[in-house]
């Protein structure tokens, strides 16, 4: 059982979720952050947002600490990792996203920067959420898929969606995490998402090639219990 006192996100997370909440988080990349716009950023963002998670592919050395520092100075949400390698680790944030890349079998993302990364957290302060990471292929060639040296599952292998997200809550993750990736032509599909969310008992995260309102409430409306966005937030909801 999750203690509330040492896992204050996560239980805010289950907490919603039982009050009937939606879930928001905004994505920052921080190699393409401004830093001198940062409270312009956060005015912008939608008053709904719950998090904001910060990490990218391939961050240059300290970005990440750089950026979550300078959020911090501006805002008390939550932030929280979402590193794509042990180098994009902080203790200037609330919270770590401790992802395993479920899909793709390279040992290198599902268990070894895990390991690479404990001499980092095993005295952390960091509230560490062990998280499946699952990508989902959304018609384009995306850099953590490039990085990754992985295959994104098809959208029409739904069962096999479904059993990597089953894996995953039997291996002792805490949330599930379908990833479309940045800048997808399109996001994982409604079928997906519902079918995923009947299978497991843990909070589903949904991101990648959700660029409007639209697209972010057939998301929730699927069963997703938190949706994240990237810089894509701003652009007019109608779009």
């Amino acid at each position: 059982m999750i203690n509330p006192s040492s896992h204050p996100i996560y239980s805010s997370i289950l907490q919603s979720i039982q009050n009937g909440n939606r879930l928001f988080s905004i994505l920052i990349d921080p190699d393409k952050f401004n830093l001198s716009q940062t409270q312009g950023f956060l005015d912008r963002m939608p008053s709904d947002t719950d998090f904001i998670l910060v990490g990218g592919s391939q961050v240059k050395h300290q970005q990440t600490e750089v950026v979550v520092k300078q959020l911090k100075s501006f805002t008390r949400l939550p932030i929280i990792l979402f590193p794509g390698d042990v180098n994009q680790l902080t203790d200037s944030a609330d919270g770590l996203l401790f992802l395993s890349l479920l899909s793709g079998q390279n040992p290198e993302y599902l268990i070894n920067q895990q390991v690479k990364s404990i001499s980092k957290l095993k005295n952390s302060t960091l509230e560490i959420i062990p998280t499946g990471y699952i990508l989902i292929d959304g018609g384009k060639t995306t850099s953590v898929l490039e990085i990754s040296q992985t295959k994104a599952i098809p959208q029409n292998q739904i069962s096999t969606v479904v059993h990597t997200a089953l894996a995953g809550q039997f291996s002792g993750k805490l949330l599930i995490y379908l990833e479309a990736g940045s800048g997808a032509k399109t996001p994982v599909s409604a079928e997906i998402i519902s079918e995923v969310k009947k299978a497991i008992t843990i909070p589903l995260i949904v991101g990648g090639g959700i660029k409007n309102d639209f697209q972010k409430q057939s998301a929730y409306e699927a069963g997703a219990d938190m949706v994240v966005m990237g810089n894509s937030f701003e652009l007019n909801s109608s779009s």
